[in-house]
């Protein structure tokens, strides 16, 4: 099967690259490298250094690769950025993944997989969250994801184009980039290492829910024929994690006697989170695999190295 894959030089869609090259599928990319890394970008795989708002461009990427099936990964992904400037965000959120909607449709583009996040649900009115629990996301980033989830659902409507959409709980992994935003098990990781005090904002209690890079990459391969189209599904572990329990066991990996510090908790950010993962689990056969402590070892290690 011929893929592209959006956002291929990020963190969680390089892993993906790596998985489908090694089940045989040939992989084109399409990222600008605004938070990507060439060092993530898989060799065997066709790369285009291409802004997802540039329509011409991503036009002369279609024609030349002729997808079967597009993996939509490129995504301005910070809930700070988000609110500090929400027309940068719904630029590339929704008018990016509108230019690729509208590629799909003109080229016939059987079915595109999209990577959405679990910050468009409300603070829970339930715990764990499933698929039907209300949305009304606290920030800027979540109202643009699931901006535009709706518009895919709308595409699927009214065209034979099938999708399948992931809620990804809080996904770690190594290349995680430590001095980001998002990612705490590797920014704790990068700090401790250098001997830097970590900030845990809040009181420490706030909880998410962790899933580790495999078994997201495991779930996106389990989508590519005709399963779970047309269907949105929660990727997490089904479990709340706080974050002085991420901050303990990165502690204990890296080694070291360190205490964090505390701030206020960020504008936008939900206090508890925990994904129901039944359905994706019924229908996709899929069951996170990774146990957290052992993700955290997995990611200790590759910054060691």
């Amino acid at each position: 099967m011929k893929i592209l894959i959006t956002g291929g030089a990020g963190f969680i869609a390089s892993h993906l690259v790596d998985a489908l090259i090694s089940c045989g599928h040939k992989v084109s990319i399409v990222d600008d490298l605004s938070s990507g890394d060439m060092v993530n970008v898989n060799k065997l795989a066709n790369f285009y250094k291409i802004n997802i708002l540039d329509l011409d461009q991503l036009k002369t990427i279609f024609e030349i690769e002729k997808p079967d099936l597009i993996s939509h990964h490129a995504a301005q992904t910070s809930v700070r950025i988000s609110e500090e400037n929400p027309l940068n965000d719904a630029s590339i959120n929704v008018v990016g993944t509108l230019n690729i909607l509208n590629l799909c449709l003109y080229y016939n583009i059987s079915k595109i997989i999209f990577a959405s996040t679990c910050a468009v649900y409300s603070e829970p009115c339930y715990l764990p969250m499933d698929e039907d629990h209300p949305v009304d996301p606290k920030s800027i980033y979540g109202l643009s994801k699931l901006t535009a989830e709706n518009y895919i659902r709308h595409f699927s409507k009214t065209s034979d184009l099938k999708h399948t959409i992931f809620r990804y709980g809080n996904v770690f992994g190594p290349r995680q980039n430590p001095l980001g935003e998002a990612g705490v098990v590797s920014i704790f990781t990068g700090q401790m290492l250098k001997g830097v005090q970590p900030i845990i904002f809040g009181d420490g209690n706030k909880t998410r829910d962790y899933i580790y890079i495999e078994d997201i990459v495991q779930a996106n391969l389990n989508v590519l024929e005709d399963i779970g189209n047309n269907q949105t599904f929660n990727l997490g572990s089904g479990k709340e994690t706080s974050d002085f329990e991420i901050f303990s066991s990165v502690r204990d990996h890296v080694g070291v006697n360190i205490e964090p510090n505390f701030a206020n908790i960020r504008k936008g950010e939900a206090r508890r989170v925990c994904l129901n993962i039944e359905k994706a689990n019924k229908i996709l056969k899929w069951s996170p695999q990774r146990s957290l402590n052992k993700g955290v070892l997995e990611v200790v290690k590759s910054f060691k190295k």
